[in-house]
């Protein structure tokens, strides 16, 4: 069952209407955020000069990197979040520890957690609760219409490609071995999504994938987030391992590596992440599709 949002902190109390679901008064005029997709969202609602703090994942728009650090969404401390004075932290639902949330509420700061995310369907409902956390409904509900609006456009057009290339994330190398994107992950869904099919698909999950198991998998393409690929030696350098240089997509050289948050991050600009996507695996035949 997916987790609701909630809201946790001192001060008075109102019902969302939702049974079981108490918040407290929206607006916030000094946000901390944990969570990059909620920080795009925060910024495409106008509010970006409401934030005082960000982790290590938000890393759009760019002046957001040029805020004060919180450090990884999911190793938070709430001496970190106190130092920079905030009245309201939205988290993202995997954020953490739980602990923390406890300490930030004691200290008299609102925790806001966002509603679980592993579709695109979900989009709609974390903009919802951003505009309701910063007391900005009416701009988050135009902002839900034109995302909708972007999303069945480019599936619309996603449509019309008749090929499914083979695609094969790849997350790390970890211990030697390529970690890859199975099903049930946020990159499964964008291949899909995008008009490929996953390669991974024999696996659930990230895991690790055995020198056989790639070359069995037979990927027309590599993908990798920006930064991993980084981490790695470049794209250039990861299409040369011996597991890759065997299949179809190191013979000829396809990988493809975009910024991480844009393909995984489930924020206001997916559909424009899923027509790059497309673009990168589909070349002209996406290009003729409008994408």
């Amino acid at each position: 069952m997916k987790r609701r949002q909630f809201l946790i902190g001192a001060g008075s109390v109102a019902s969302l209407g939702v049974p079981g679901i108490l918040r407290a008064a929206p607006g916030g005029r000094r946000i901390v955020v944990a969570g990059g997709d909620l920080t795009e969202i925060v910024y495409a609602l106008g509010a970006g000069d409401r934030i005082v703090g960000v982790d290590q994942t938000s890393n759009w728009p760019p002046e957001a990197t040029e805020l004060a650090q919180i450090g990884y969404v999911r190793r938070l401390s709430a001496e970190g979040v106190l130092s920079l004075g905030p009245d309201l932290l939205l988290a993202a639902h995997d954020a953490g520890p739980d602990v923390v949330f406890e300490q930030l509420a004691a200290a008299g700061v609102q925790v806001a957690r966002a509603p679980e995310s592993t579709d695109v369907v979900d989009i709609p409902e974390k903009i919802a609760f951003v505009g309701e956390a910063l007391g900005l409904t009416e701009k988050a509900a135009a902002l839900s219409a034109e995302f909708t609006a972007s999303l069945t456009d480019v599936q619309s057009k996603v449509a019309t490609l008749e090929s499914a290339p083979r695609v094969l994330f790849i997350l790390s190398i970890r211990n030697g071995a390529p970690l890859i994107g199975g099903t049930e992950t946020t990159a499964d869904r964008m291949i899909t999504l995008a008009g490929g099919q996953n390669a991974g698909a024999g696996v659930n999950g990230y895991k690790p994938m055995s020198r056989e198991a790639i070359i069995a998998s037979a990927p027309d393409i590599v993908l990798m987030m920006e930064q991993h690929a980084e981490r790695m030696g470049g794209v250039s350098t990861v299409m040369t391992r011996p597991e890759i240089a065997l299949t179809p997509a190191g013979q000829s050289n396809r990988g493809v590596a975009m910024e991480g948050m844009l393909l995984l991050g489930f924020g206001p600009r997916t559909p424009a992440a899923i027509a790059q996507l497309a673009r990168a695996l589909h070349d002209d035949r996406a290009i003729a599709a409008g994408l």
